[in-house]
């Protein structure tokens, strides 16, 4: 049941920003810090979220995730990760 609500949430997610950023002045600005964002915070976690106990992998679901949705998506797979 919790990855069903999982994958709606993440649809749910991902159709929302890209309304947002399709209706953003500029575009590809947009896109592009959110995608920045979301990898360089993808990142700091591969690194030093092992000190924490909230490492994440980069793999193809993280990284796909994280340049859509950016730094909310790595909230939500941290906040995932402890329950």
């Amino acid at each position: 049941m919790v990855n069903m609500i999982f994958w709606c949430l993440c649809t749910v997610a991902v159709l929302a920003m890209c309304v947002y950023y399709f209706t953003r002045f500029k575009r590809f600005k947009t896109i592009f810090f959110g995608a920045f964002t979301g990898e360089a915070a993808l990142i700091l976690l591969n690194c030093f979220g092992g000190r924490f106990n909230a490492y994440l992998p980069l793999n193809l679901f993280n990284v796909c995730g994280s340049a859509i949705l950016g730094v909310p998506f790595i909230i939500c797979i941290v906040i995932f990760k402890f329950i």
